[in-house]
């Protein structure tokens, strides 16, 4: 009796066996919060601290005075542009250059991120590079909770886990704490994969709507609603996809169509220009190719074309290339790991890649725009091995510095913007 009451006695008195009783007693599901919310916050740890030395190490530049504070230093490049939609809006007519050709200007910046920002600056009085971030890191800290849900249905748990540490640590996971709307764009596209996942397609229209009013997509995702639409019917003999569902996919499918053409349409309406927006986003190649018109599936020729040749080598070896690389892509799609990920996703993963493919010019912005194929990261998490993952996070960290030196620091005339 003593000896189990000596027992009894020296397990309470052990603050271990007393925290692991406590935890035991929390549901599932709020552990799981909190470990993806521990996962985050560790990673944005990391993350300030290498901005933080390079905003020490930042000369003047067009934006600010030499070593700014985090907030002017993560208010930059699009950053500016963004404050400026929160501040003035956008132009009723648009800038031209000497040249005749339509400039840079706000229409190519889309307004629910800057509106959200402008609403915590009335909420807090906080300037707008703050608020912008306060945005960021609370749609960023979303985002990594949906990601794991959606993570958590194809794969196990620990799997789960770490593929969302590498979503907070990827090399370019510092753009979620800075004044860019790609954090509100990811929480908003991992919800409507998750509704997509759950056959959820009228509840998908709201989330896609904003989703285009954030960052362009939504061809892409009308695209995965339309692949997603034909697999389901396709094996209706093996899961049922009745014809209320079938409706709600195709009303879902082209409210997505339509949602990803509506800025174009808006900047028409506001400017008087057709071509406004296309014009505007145009305008980003001039330094590169100078002005040409939008032909879809040209600006990767092109551009494979042009940095070939400015290394010194043939421009058509640069298309040669390019067409390796989209092959291997499309097999990969195909291989065992990317399988694991499900139709959806892959078809995601497809349809974002064609659609940068047909409209995006290569240049260093690009490792930004391909952000949103964040579920291949699914695909990397799946090996198990402890020394396998050590070393891939802190790649990915070292890939964080690398990004910020080249792209988010500014040196002098810079045309390596992130």
């Amino acid at each position: 009796m003593r000896a189990a009451e000596g027992g009894t006695r020296a397990a309470a008195a052990d603050p271990r066996a007393t925290w692991a009783g406590l935890w035991g007693r929390v549901p599932a599901s709020v552990r799981t919060t909190l470990a993806v919310l521990a996962v985050f916050v560790a990673s944005r740890i990391v993350t300030t601290a290498i901005l933080l030395w390079f905003a020490a190490h930042q000369a003047q530049n067009a934006w600010t005075g030499p070593q700014p504070g985090y907030a002017a230093f993560a208010g930059i490049w699009d950053g500016n542009w963004y404050w400026i939609v929160a501040v003035t809006g956008y132009p009723s007519e648009l800038p031209l250059t000497a040249d005749g050709h339509v400039g840079e200007n706000a229409w190519a910046f889309l307004p629910l991120y800057p509106l959200l920002a402008r609403g915590v600056m009335l909420l807090t009085a906080l300037p707008f590079q703050a608020a912008g971030v306060v945005v960021s890191v609370l749609s960023a800290a979303g985002a990594a909770l949906v990601v794991h849900r959606v993570f958590a249905r194809l794969l196990p748990p620990g799997t789960a886990l770490f593929a969302v540490a590498l979503f907070c640590v990827a090399p370019l996971s510092p753009i979620l704490q800075v004044d860019y709307a790609e954090p509100l764009f990811l929480l908003l596209l991992a919800v409507a994969i998750l509704l997509l996942a759950q056959h959820r397609y009228l509840a998908l229209i709201p989330v896609v709507v904003l989703m285009d009013l954030t960052r362009p997509g939504g061809i892409a995702f009308a695209l995965t609603l339309a692949i997603h639409v034909v697999v389901r019917f396709a094996r209706r003999a093996d899961a049922a996809f009745g014809p209320r569902e079938r409706v709600a996919a195709v009303v879902a499918t082209a409210a997505s169509a339509v949602a990803g053409l509506a800025w174009p349409v808006v900047a028409w309406l506001a400017t008087g220009d057709a071509g406004a927006y296309t014009e505007t986003e145009l305008a980003w190649r001039m330094p590169y190719i100078g002005y040409s018109d939008l032909l879809p599936f040209t600006p990767w020729v092109q551009g494979a074309q042009w940095w070939f040749a400015r290394a010194g080598w043939n421009g058509t070896l640069g298309v040669a290339v390019l067409v390796l690389v989209v092959i291997a892509i499309g097999v990969a799609l195909f291989t065992p790991p990317l399988r694991r990920l499900g139709t959806d996703l892959r078809a995601w993963l497809a349809s974002y890649l064609l659609y940068t493919l047909a409209v995006f010019f290569p240049q260093s912005s690009t490792f930004r725009i391909l952000i949103p194929l964040f579920p291949a990261l699914g695909a990397l998490a799946l090996p198990r091995s402890r020394l396998y993952r050590v070393l891939l996070v802190l790649a990915c960290i070292a890939g964080q510095v690398y990004w910020v030196h080249i792209a988010w620091a500014v040196d002098g005339y810079d045309w390596t913007p992130p």
